[in-house]
């Protein structure tokens, strides 16, 4: 899904090489290695999984409300659940804004970021991934009055297509879609209600996720206009850097849910919640 924009990188590296010290001190390399690599034994020490996400991405984490009480919910919630449940320790859930859940992690906030966020290359200059868990299609949602002038890519030019702030899905516009002007929103459903009231023409959003809000707006579609997919756009969980033994056990723990079908099963069922939640 997301992506960290270029200002965004440029901030965290700077406020990293200045909180260190400079790049060349070995000492503060040596140092910050050694708590990466003591980071798995540090969070079941205490306990605790610390995990950053942005909670406005139904399936995959959102909101609903639960016997009364507001709470955070989603495919990546159950498995980051079940991971801390491997880990023996609780997971331990913060919902931010998307531009924050990376430097959340960079900052020492969090021990993993989890948002539907996509291992880039640029990312991974930042942070270590784990393994890929899930691989989404991504459409363009627009409003029903317009399906018989959206009907191809063509049709986009000197349009405005929305993105979220700092997603993927921004360079997909840029890459895909190169005639039409990005509209960066830092909210999918506000994204939502723009192209309701027209002033989008269309949205870029994973299959799934559009499938939610298609359910919960019937003026809305998904438009027949193929994107090309990417590996960049599957999913993984960021960690911090140099964080090896922590990665090569949620990989473990990844596959197993993979290949017991798990996670495709978190992603229906979180459909199927969040489409409830919306009646």
């Amino acid at each position: 899904m997301k992506k960290i924009t270029g200002l965004v990188m440029t901030l965290v590296a700077l406020f990293t090489l200045a909180a260190c010290g400079g790049g060349n001190d070995k000492t503060a390399d040596s140092s910050s290695n050694a708590k990466s690599e003591d980071q798995l034994a540090a969070i079941k020490k205490a306990g605790v999984l610390k995990v950053a996400t942005s909670a406005d991405y139904a399936p995959f984490e959102f909101h609903t409300m639960v016997d009364g009480k507001d709470k955070i919910v989603g495919a990546d919630i159950d498995l980051v659940n079940e991971v801390a449940k491997e880990l023996g320790v609780k997971a331990e859930v913060s919902d931010m804004s998307f531009n924050t859940v990376l430097a959340s992690l960079k900052e020492g906030k969090s021990d993993i970021a989890i948002s539907a966020i996509s291992a880039t290359k640029e990312r991974k200059e930042q942070f270590n991934f784990t393994d890929n868990y899930y691989n989404p299609p991504q459409v363009l949602i627009i409003n029903k009055k317009n399906q018989d002038k959206l009907t191809d890519l063509a049709a986009l030019k000197d349009k405005q297509v929305g993105a979220q702030k700092g997603s993927i899905q921004e360079d997909i516009v840029k890459s895909q879609i190169k005639d039409a002007k990005l509209v960066s929103i830092e909210k999918v459903p506000n994204m939502v209600v723009e192209v309701n009231s027209g002033s989008l023409d269309a949205m870029v959003v994973e299959k799934t996720i559009a499938e939610s809000y298609v359910q919960q707006n019937p003026d809305l579609m998904i438009a027949n206009i193929d994107l090309k997919p990417s590996k960049d756009e599957a999913f993984a969980i960021a960690l911090p850097k140099g964080s090896d033994k922590l990665q090569t056990e949620l990989n473990k723990i990844i596959k197993k849910l993979n290949d017991e079908g798990k996670i495709d099963e978190y992603v229906k069922q979180n459909h199927e919640l969040a489409e409830k939640s919306a009646e």
